[in-house]
């Protein structure tokens, strides 16, 4: 093993300067400019003024790797690292970014010094050197440069290493365009039988969903009713993760007496209903389809149970996903963020097609949802 410090020093600091009001700066990648796959993301690199004297050696150049020093949550760790292989002295970092560069590329191939990083910050390596202040988690980044190690290897074995891992990144794009381009067929059938949730224009009647399902939420559980195991509890964050068609690391959980007492005046979901979080920004409508019990958080997720015998429940999951989208953005609760509340939900216009026509599209859904599936085991397992 080799200290990172002896193969690249520390970081350097990056600049910031002042506003560019002419448009005439220089390049700056920002935080914002990182993605989670470790390459740099250019749709909105910023330009500022920066007069600063001996800024040669800040300039980037390929084969640079940018460290995040300040940013991340709770949930996505400070430390995250991109590989800059961009054109040479035209862009610098922030301040809120280090800049680790290779003093011998000959002895050490800096994208595999890069995805040394990249695979320690992937498993949570970074963070033991956090150091969080209000609203803001930072790396302590001369202590992690100065003690993590990278794996020594033969120069031609790291970039072998290095090459296998280029082609892995690409498959895996790859597989990802190809669940955009399934979800985009989906789309595509849905306008062709029923016309375009987007703009209201349908090719059959709606009926008000209140008129048509029992829309509603849970009773109350407090959290001091939780227990370390039992029956899962699930709250928006929850029922996002199941409508993703995954599954929920680490719920809360009630004991089954409270459940049974809770889920006896049918308030228990069942199979084909619909549960969604109240702030449900990204069309996460879980369709319930186990008989594994479960309860649910009351107002934050709601529930909706449909006439059977006017709606394909496949179907109506389809239309309400697209649906909530489309309406989110127009909701405002005149507090911090906006929800759907179960009034809202009952005024929804729901199209409603020959039921048979909905079965066919269910169908559809049903094959496109196994090429889906085959696609997503392969990224899971890359």
């Amino acid at each position: 093993m080799a200290k990172l410090i002896d193969i690249t020093g520390k970081a350097l600091s990056g600049e910031w300067g002042t506003d560019d009001e002419k448009g005439i700066g220089i390049p700056v990648l920002r935080t914002t400019n990182f993605t989670n796959e470790g390459v740099v993301d250019y749709t909105d690199v910023i330009t500022r003024i920066i007069t600063k004297k001996n800024l040669d050696e800040k300039y980037l150049k390929p084969g640079d790797i940018i460290i995040e020093k300040s940013g991340g949550s709770d949930k996505q760790p400070v430390g995250r690292v991109i590989y800059f292989d961009g054109p040479e002295k035209k862009y610098l970092f922030n301040n809120f970014t280090g800049l680790l560069r290779v003093k011998e590329p000959n002895r050490w191939f800096p994208k595999y010094v890069f995805y040394s990083l990249f695979g320690n910050y992937r498993r949570g390596g970074t963070r033991p050197f956090e150091n969080k202040t209000t609203g803001l988690h930072n790396l302590k980044t001369d202590d992690y440069v100065s003690r993590y190690e990278v794996k020594e290897a033969k120069y031609s074995k790291q970039i072998e290493i290095s090459e296998y891992l280029d082609k892995l990144y690409s498959i895996i794009k790859m597989r990802e365009k190809e669940l955009v381009e399934l979800d985009t067929l989906i789309k595509a059938r849905f306008v062709e039988m029923f016309g375009d949730i987007a703009i209201g224009k349908y090719k059959y009647e709606t009926r008000k969903l209140g008129e048509v399902a029992d829309v509603g939420s849970s009773h109350r559980v407090f959290t001091s009713e939780f227990v370390e195991e039992g029956i899962p509890f699930y709250r928006g964050t929850e029922i996002g993760v199941l409508a993703n068609g995954q599954k929920p690391s680490d719920p809360y959980y009630i004991t089954m007496e409270h459940y049974k007492r809770l889920a006896s005046d049918g308030t228990k979901p069942k199979i084909g209903d619909l549960l969604m979080p109240s702030i449900c920004d990204k069309g996460q409508v879980w369709m319930v389809d186990s008989d594994e019990p479960f309860y649910y958080k009351d107002g934050r997720v709601l529930c909706i149970s449909a006439d059977r015998n006017m709606y394909d429940t496949r179907y109506l999951q389809y239309f309400m996903k697209v649906k909530t989208e489309v309406e989110y953005p127009k909701i405002g609760s005149g507090s911090t963020f906006a929800e759907f509340k179960i009034f809202l939900l009952k005024d929804f216009d729901v199209l409603t097609p020959p039921r048979e026509l909905q079965r066919k599209f269910s169908s559809f859904v049903n094959q496109v949802n196994k090429s889906k599936f085959v696609v997503q085991k392969v990224l899971d397992s890359a």
